[in-house]
């Protein structure tokens, strides 16, 4: 029998507790699925070895103390924390010793806000990676030599994966555990956790009302709010425009200032997420859902799937179909 991987899992004192938990259940689960092997090994490590309280007030026992891992580390994980005002929690003793295992490790894995630690020791320089959505802009801002989509659950850039917040550790752990012994095993564990059977690490991880965070001018809130409850209305620029009574050229400026993105972008996101929820909950024929979406036809419907979710429509819907 092989060697199991052994997975080290970064813990520090505030750390997120499910960023720790998810992953680890998730590798365990995969232990018991293998019919007596054990291809998991999951240690604890910490700055000072003992017990290391987390957010939610749950203290954990490490295993190791960071001079104690060494060099052999198959995968290391690494989760975040946050402080009272949520913003990411950075430790430079935890950056320096994620910076030098790092080195050691066949890949890296950050979950959450986990990304900035790692973008602090210069991991994620020159890669694409994500994060928890509240802190994107910050982990975009602090690290401009990152290019950071704050949409997908997860994101591969070479040895390095970055999750996207919380609970997506799990699709994460999920997706390391397929890439080293294959989907059937991936999805046995998602059916034992009740998971969404593996979601892909291109779906997003948030709807497009939650993402688009209130603006400074009322009127484009309400126009938003407005474009969710009509997909099916000429919501093309000009049309917008007219509602809002204003040229078509100086309410698409407008419209990018507050929002950072352009009307037509928004209006796509919009009706591909109206898309998304009628093929997770309804039989209905994509013809059927096209129209229902203001999209109008098959090849508009696939053509935005392609472009935001980076699957087809039929895919998304084996995947993600939750009620018979």
């Amino acid at each position: 029998m092989s060697t199991p991987h052994r997975v080290v899992v970064a813990v520090f004192p505030g750390v997120d507790l499910l960023d720790v938990t998810g992953p680890a259940e998730v590798f365990s689960v995969a232990n018991r699925e293998m019919s007596g092997r054990t291809p998991y090994q999951v240690l604890l490590a910490g700055p000072d070895g003992g017990q290391v309280r987390t957010s939610a007030g749950v203290r954990l026992a490490t295993d190791l103390t960071f001079d104690q891992v060494g060099d052999r580390v198959d995968t290391l994980v690494v989760p975040g924390a946050v402080d009272a005002d949520g913003a990411p929690v950075i430790d430079p003793v935890v950056v320096d010793w994620i910076t030098d295992t790092a080195r050691h490790a066949r890949r890296v894995a950050s979950v959450c806000v986990g990304a900035h630690l790692l973008a602090a020791g210069g991991l994620l320089a020159g890669r694409t990676a994500t994060t928890h959505w509240a802190t994107a802009d910050r982990l975009a801002s602090d690290h401009p030599d990152v290019t950071v989509d704050p949409d997908p659950i997860y994101v591969r850039s070479g040895k390095v994966w970055t999750g996207a917040g919380i609970s997506a550790c799990m699709d994460l752990t999920l997706a390391l555990v397929a890439e080293d012994h294959g989907e059937r095993l991936a999805l046995a564990v998602a059916r034992q956790l009740v998971m969404y059977l593996k979601r892909q690490g291109g779906q997003s991880q948030f709807s497009v009302p939650l993402w688009q965070a209130p603006t400074e001018r009322r009127d484009i809130d309400e126009l938003r709010a407005w474009i969710t409850t009509d997909l099916t209305a000429d919501l093309s620029a000009a049309a917008l425009a007219e509602r809002m009574c204003l040229s078509e050229r100086h309410f698409t400026r407008v419209f990018r200032k507050e929002t950072g993105t352009t009307p037509a972008v928004y209006v796509e996101a919009a009706r591909v997420e109206a898309a998304r929820r009628l093929l997770e909950s309804t039989d209905e024929p994509l013809d059927r859902v096209a129209d229902a979406c203001g999209l109008r036809s098959v090849e508009t419907l696939h053509r935005a799937f392609r472009r935001r979710l980076g699957t087809t429509p039929a895919a998304y819907r084996r995947r993600f179909r939750t009620a018979a």
